[in-house]
């Protein structure tokens, strides 16, 4: 028995399954783009916080330590952050802050002044993920006036350090964003800090070390995540043949103020060890992560950070030269509540 069928009935059964499809189709992509959008989380930050307003509000933070309030610099940051818009380069008054410090001691609550300040959320943990892990308590050996020793003493303060050690001379340029062309051309995402070949370079913060190695872009390179996984520190053209401490290795815990590695003027070559920056600098970055899939490229989110090492440079570690090991050294040992030194 043959069946005929008709072309305008094949067409209507072609029609119906086409659109069958690409019903199927467009929901599997809105369930998926609806799984996406349930992860909700800060997709950018453009840190325009001036230096005199960080260092206002630091001081700030640190005075109230023994007073009835206690004030919180990230706070003060993002309420006035909320107010400017961001723009700290173009509004900022110190009479604003001082207004707001006020209040504060006065007995009103930030969350009393923020709760009608819609974007006030976004700004306190667009701050807070740049700036936590800079203040607060920790003890620090520190020598003893009458005895030359060194003893431990217990400080509340900055606890981040510059990334480049007491002692050693360095010039600094506000170049973030500036053009580079070595591959493919792009902009400059870190912050150059120009130097002699040798010059110990420091952990900032406390953190993991997620990479170590060459980069063709970078040269020789430590990459240092903070404890919390918010901030991704990255030091790079470390120094050809010795570029960082040799005990140290990836997943490795360094601390604040420890030396890590050497300025140099290695990189923008595909073969390793090879001095191919034409001025021996570190280029120091921190991207910040609110979300895992924020390490692939095309979501990556660097900060300007020329004021924040402007901020640093007032807290430098101290360092000596080991002739056995031929490393620099770190004088004064720091420690923290919550991190061990791992041995």
């Amino acid at each position: 028995m043959i069946i005929k069928i008709k072309w305008k009935s094949l067409l209507i059964i072609f029609v119906i399954i086409f659109v069958s499809l690409a019903i199927y189709l467009f929901m599997n992509k809105t369930q998926s783009v609806s799984a996406d959008e349930e992860k909700d989380f800060i997709k950018w930050v453009d840190f325009r916080v001036s230096y005199d307003a960080m260092d206002r509000a630091l001081r700030a933070d640190i005075n109230s330590l023994d007073e009835e309030v206690k004030l919180d610099w990230i706070e003060i940051l993002a309420y006035l952050g909320t107010r400017y818009g961001g723009d700290f380069f173009s509004r900022y008054k110190a009479k604003d802050m001082d207004k707001l410090i006020n209040r504060l001691k006065s007995g009103e609550s930030i969350e009393s002044m923020t709760k009608d300040l819609t974007h006030y959320n976004y700004y306190h943990e667009a701050y807070k993920a740049v700036l936590e892990g800079f203040v607060g308590p920790f003890e620090i050996q520190v020598k003893d006036e009458n005895t030359g020793e060194k003893v431990w003493v217990k400080k509340y303060g900055l606890k981040a350090f510059s990334p480049i050690a007491a002692g050693y001379h360095y010039g600094h340029y506000d170049d973030f964003g500036n053009s580079r062309s070595y591959g493919f051309r792009r902009v400059h995402l870190g912050n150059d800090l120009v130097g002699s070949i040798g010059t110990p370079v420091i952990a900032v913060e406390s953190g993991r070390i997620e990479a170590l190695g060459w980069n063709q872009y970078g040269g020789w390179r430590i990459g240092i995540r903070s404890l919390d996984s918010k901030r991704y520190y990255y030091y790079a053209h470390l120094r050809k043949d010795h570029p960082y401490v040799k005990t140290l290795k990836e997943g490795d815990i360094v601390l604040a103020g420890d030396v890590i590695g050497y300025l140099g003027m290695t990189g923008y070559s595909r073969k390793e060890n090879v001095n191919n920056i034409n001025t021996p600098h570190l280029h120091f970055g921190m991207q910040l992560v609110f979300d895992e899939s924020q390490k692939e490229a095309l979501a990556e989110i660097w900060i300007d950070v020329y004021r924040i090492v402007k901020l640093l440079n007032r807290n430098r570690s101290p360092v000596v030269y080991n002739k056995e090991t031929r490393e620099s050294d770190r004088i004064y040992e720091i420690r923290f509540h919550n991190i061990q030194r791992e041995t």
